[in-house]
């Protein structure tokens, strides 16, 4: 299988890329940095069936080249963390909506096999928990340009569906729930990297609100086998799953259990969110997906723990920075 993996520079594109080359496939991936990074997929480039296009979605005469070419799209080329869309509103939607829209344009005229990453986010407002596939989405006012990434993510949903009806594009939608492991930045808010290097520095950790919002984190390796168990399955082409873990924790405990698993003397600092993005941020109080569909679908179910995570980014954090390296005596 020739594999095209848009983004396929970042957190999770280099994950994937990784283990497609493993088992044998061919990766061909498109990214233009600005979220990933060269150094993802640095060890990547050596091998014979990998190919790298420092580019932007947006180059349509080379991103039909690509498309044409594969055998399978994995669309996770995508605007990514809570800073970035609040600072970056347009760019956000643009990139979310006008990429997935190239995309499914490209990859219908060829009948390609495509699969869409989303979020958890999509979910929004909902107090339905757990979130379930077909629920309804709840979003906030469009003055609180919080909601943006989320309704963004939701029509890249709807259009990606739509090409399924209406021009029978084998197309499946995966909403993904906190990812976490090895190579994610806390440069675009991610908590769980930040909490890390904050620890490690002995710095205070930063909680934003009062830290009683729950997440489930869920292990890199578990999201990618999921996604390829997904894109396996005829049974998935025209629908929707959730991707996660379902351990769920308080920002606060989180925050207290890295403390404890680096080690650490750090304190925690509160913030109100006001002061970190603006006055009107809303968050999602609790994210926590239902993963049945998904189990019943293709087999998922989500095997390493939060625990497990911690110490992968513990130790990809101290081998990227020996001098702040501190015990793993204290990881569960």
């Amino acid at each position: 299988m020739r594999a095209l993996i848009t983004g396929g520079a970042g957190f999770i594109g280099s994950h994937l890329a990784e283990k497609l080359l493993s088992e044998g496939h061919d990766v061909t991936v498109l990214d233009d940095l600005s979220t990933g990074s060269a150094e993802n997929i640095a060890h990547l480039k050596h091998h014979v069936a990998f190919e790298y296009h420092l580019d932007t979605i947006f180059n349509r005469h080379l991103l039909a080249e690509l498309v044409d070419l594969a055998d399978v799209v994995f669309h996770l080329a995508a605007a990514v963390g809570v800073r970035r869309i609040v600072e970056y509103p347009v760019r956000t939607i643009e990139t979310n909506v006008r990429g997935s829209e190239l995309i499914l344009e490209m990859a219908a005229k060829k009948e390609k096999r495509v699969l869409i990453t989303s979020t958890s986010e999509v979910y929004g407002k909902s107090t339905n928990l757990p979130f379930s596939e077909r629920d309804d989405l709840v979003f906030g006012s469009t003055y609180n340009c919080r909601w943006s990434y989320a309704c963004s993510k939701a029509i890249d949903e709807f259009l990606a569906l739509a090409y399924h009806r209406e021009r029978k594009l084998p197309v499946t939608i995966v909403r993904l729930f906190n990812t976490a492991g090895p190579r994610q930045t806390g440069r675009y808010g991610m908590v769980l990297p930040t909490f890390v290097r904050q620890a490690l520095a002995g710095e205070a950790l930063t909680v934003f609100g009062t830290g009683e919002q729950s997440r489930c984190f869920g292990h890199v390796d578990d999201v990618i086998e999921g996604i390829l168990a997904c894109i396996a399955s005829p049974r998935t082409v025209g629908e929707i799953f959730n991707l996660g873990s379902t351990e769920q924790i308080t920002i606060r405990a989180l925050a207290e259990k890295i403390i404890a698993a680096t080690g650490s003397k750090s304190a925690i600092r509160y913030v109100p969110y006001s002061e970190a993005y603006g006055e009107g941020f809303e968050d999602m109080e609790h994210r926590i997906p239902d993963l049945r569909k998904a189990h019943l679908c293709f087999g998922y179910t989500p095997k390493r723990s939060l625990d497990e995570i911690i110490c992968a980014v513990i130790q990809q954090i101290q081998q990227q920075n020996p001098q702040k390296g501190t015990s793993l005596s204290h990881v569960a």
